[in-house]
């Protein structure tokens, strides 16, 4: 397959040529060799976004989504290889759950990777051996599935992995500093007020100075504020953030009560600013969804009972693009595909993902980025149906590829999916094929 005349990310207008499942050339005037052509001239191709972060609630919860439902989402977004989370039911702390978790993973339509937990009931010199993405989120602190733990098990944890050569995601609150005064309020942003911003700058401080301590390298998920991300990069630790984090702010809650709930909860909007500036400036590594499904029903509860998480595979990369395109914004177009590919292929080492390149795969994302797209809940495929970016502009995939296979396509009357059985890429041993 001959792509010809797509606009790089760089501002670079190449041909890209695909054989198999790998990118074969890259550059200007490739002559046709006997196959099918996509005309991009004025588009953009993409390498196709390695999201770090997702629960996709299988096993244990699949009225909130499924493997299948979750990477349709992913693929509709420009999502190419996505990182299941371990909470879900049993949690994925054994070599029995694990093995579990890649029977429904078969139903994926993109890549995969799946991260191991820590529990007091882990089996580690099971699960460490295991092909792992990762090990974590490991909770400092409850979240959905209660599998926060104290500061001896996480050290352990992260010895036992540094030994093994996985990296560690950290998800950083330290209970300690919760507002238990917020209790009493009833109001939409009483959960922020709860989970305080110092809560997470604390946490992301004690596990940065326990990997140093170690010679370790941690990872900390979902950043929220410039505090916890400054800590990690001057510890020379890895960070993410999600859509939800950078585009949300304290100010939405009374418009979105509880469906803003989340952990970590939205800081206010100077904080959000600030966040930003980070993401664009280079601090932050990656950009990560947290993509946490939960139903309409499940959401419209009290600020304490809603559980907490919101949907985003499908509306990240959309979004991103639409902030790239906006010349008032700090975000760039070649700054969108390092946060979304480059960084998170080079942080979690998976070489053969993250950029257009002779012997890389060929995860390919085309958009047009001259036309935009109202997002709207009803029209997402993941299951929960509902998205806390209702009414944002968007800039959609056109098509979408994985490994050389087209996943997805766009069309004004029904969006096209096609048979594809995505792969774990450990699987792969990192290799680039020549």
């Amino acid at each position: 397959m001959l792509i010809r005349n797509a606009t790089l990310a760089d501002g670079r207008q190449r041909d890209v040529r695909v054989r198999g499942e790998t990118v074969a050339e890259v550059g200007r005037d490739l002559e046709p060799d006997d196959e099918d052509t996509i005309e991009a001239t004025g588009k953009r191709l993409f390498p196709g976004m390695v999201d770090a972060h997702v629960h996709f609630r299988q096993p244990g919860y699949p009225h909130k989504e499924t493997w299948e439902s979750g990477s349709r989402a992913a693929a509709a977004g420009g999502v190419t290889t996505v990182v299941d989370q371990p909470n879900t039911d049993p949690p994925t702390v054994d070599g029995e759950a694990f093995d579990r978790k890649t029977e429904f993973a078969a139903d994926s339509i993109v890549d995969w990777g799946i991260n191991g937990g820590v529990t007091a009931d882990w089996i580690p010199n099971v699960l460490l051996r295991r092909r792992l993405f990762a090990l974590g989120e490991v909770f400092l602190a409850d979240s959905t599935g209660d599998m926060g733990i104290e500061t001896d098990l996480f050290e352990e944890a992260l010895e036992l992995a540094t030994d093994e050569g996985v990296t560690v995601t950290v998800h950083a609150e330290d209970a300690d500093y919760f507002n238990d005064d917020a209790r009493a309020r009833t109001d939409a942003d009483a959960w922020s007020a709860y989970r305080t911003a110092e809560a997470e700058a604390k946490a992301v401080e004690r596990a940065c100075e326990a990997a140093q301590r170690m010679d370790a390298r941690i990872h900390v998920a979902h950043t929220s504020t410039p505090e916890g991300i400054d800590v990690a990069a001057d510890a020379g630790m890895t960070t993410e953030v999600t859509p939800h984090h950078l585009l949300l702010s304290r100010k939405d809650l009374g418009e979105l009560g509880t469906f803003g709930r989340m952990n970590p909860p939205l800081r206010r909007e100077k904080r959000r600013r600030e966040v930003y500036d980070r993401v664009a400036d280079g601090t932050v590594d990656m950009i990560a969804t947290d993509h946490a499904p939960h139903t309409r029903e499940e959401k419209d509860a009290s600020i304490w009972d809603a559980p907490s998480g919101v949907p985003g595979v499908e509306t990240v990369l959309p979004l991103l693009l639409a902030e790239a395109r906006d010349p008032d914004t700090e975000l760039t177009y070649e700054r969108v595909r390092d946060l979304t590919a480059a960084n998170p292929a080079d942080v979690f080492d998976v070489p053969q993902k993250g950029a257009i390149e002779p012997g890389k795969d060929a995860d390919l994302v085309l958009v047009d980025t001259t036309e935009t797209t109202e997002i709207r809940g009803d029209d997402l495929h993941t299951d929960c149906g509902w998205t806390p970016f209702e009414g944002f502009e968007a800039v959609f995939p056109e098509w979408t590829m994985v490994r050389g296979t087209m996943v997805y396509e766009r069309d004004i009357d029904e969006d096209v999916f096609y048979d594809q059985q995505g792969e774990n890429v450990r699987d792969a041993d990192g290799e680039v094929l020549e």
